[in-house]
């Protein structure tokens, strides 16, 4: 028998070297199309363009699922997935609740009505490390922001305009904390994206989808999604309110997998699941050379 869970990152690590092995695909192809571009990778070298938020979204939905299907020709379904931020929208498809194409138009999609919504107050996200829950909340009202995801006890990325991040890097630093602004320009998962939450909420009563059947979903509400509803209101709600990456983690570690593989740049989400899990390994597929390589590593972890 084989167990093991599937997590799907969200941006900022994205770079033109990551996943060397990943072919060339209908998608991305696909998204070459949508973005204008002849090559995603040659594109992805210039940072501004890299970090764009609607690039970055729409290149993370086709990259994961891409990745996912070659490794999923090698590997038993998972016991269940879940996707940090945007990376809910390629869970969804592992999910089996729509297709491949269905991931990247909602990843567009999501994308316009988020950088619509910021167009009017620009904002952004500040990872801030070492402090109580408490404190943060304190200086999140002091400063005029909010708790946009939280990965830990006193790990936290918060969002707002961005004079209030100033403020809020300012307050935490002297409070003590670590901070660094991350390289996404909108205040994902926050007040300020409500407009663009309820749009997306009606996008989604149009596109059809299934309830997840292929494994379970685990939704940023730290909760499972078993329903096609449920599912809508996850990736409507997550836009607005905070991430509860914690509570995900949780959530999956109570479905007993013997390992969990991240999919998408960098290995920040497996740091995490390592920090909080211990007892069962995560890796990237951003450290692997080749998906045969990927393979392996699950397929050696997670038998029991």
């Amino acid at each position: 028998m084989m167990r093991y869970a599937v997590i799907f990152s969200g941006q900022g690590m994205q770079h033109a070297a990551m996943l060397p092995w990943l072919p060339d695909s209908p998608l991305t192809r696909a998204l070459e199309a949508r973005l204008g571009r002849d090559d995603w990778r040659t594109a992805l070298a210039d940072p501004d363009w890299a970090h764009a938020n609607r690039h970055a979204q729409m290149l993370l939905a086709a990259v994961q699922t891409t990745a996912w299907q070659v490794l999923a020709a090698g590997l038993p379904p998972p016991a269940a997935v879940a996707g940090y931020s945007v990376g809910e929208l390629a869970a969804g498809a592992a999910a089996g609740a729509y297709d491949a194409e269905t991931a990247l138009a909602l990843a567009d999609c999501r994308a316009r009505l988020m950088d619509a919504c910021a167009q009017d107050r620009p904002g952004g996200l500040l990872a801030v490390g070492g402090l109580a829950e408490a404190r943060l909340a304190a200086l999140c009202e002091q400063s005029g922001t909010q708790a946009a995801i939280v990965n830990g006890p006193d790990a936290w990325i918060c969002g707002g305009p961005d004079a209030s991040l100033a403020l809020l890097q300012d307050l935490a630093q002297a409070a003590g904390a670590r901070c660094t602004r991350l390289k996404v320009a909108v205040p994902s998962h926050t007040r300020w994206m409500h407009a663009a939450a309820r749009a997306f909420a009606e996008a989604l009563e149009e596109i059809e989808m299934q309830a997840p059947r292929a494994c379970r979903f685990v939704s940023n509400t730290g909760q499972a999604a078993t329903t096609a509803a449920e599912l809508r209101h996850a990736l409507a709600w997550q836009i607005d309110h905070t991430v509860q990456w914690q509570a995900c983690m949780d959530e999956l570690h109570d479905s007993q997998p013997r390992c969990v593989l991240e999919i998408g740049p960098g290995q920040a989400l497996a740091r995490l699941w390592n920090a909080r899990h211990p007892d069962i390994p995560a890796r990237s597929i951003d450290e692997f050379h080749s998906a045969a390589s990927a393979i392996g590593w699950v397929l050696r972890h997670a038998e029991y």
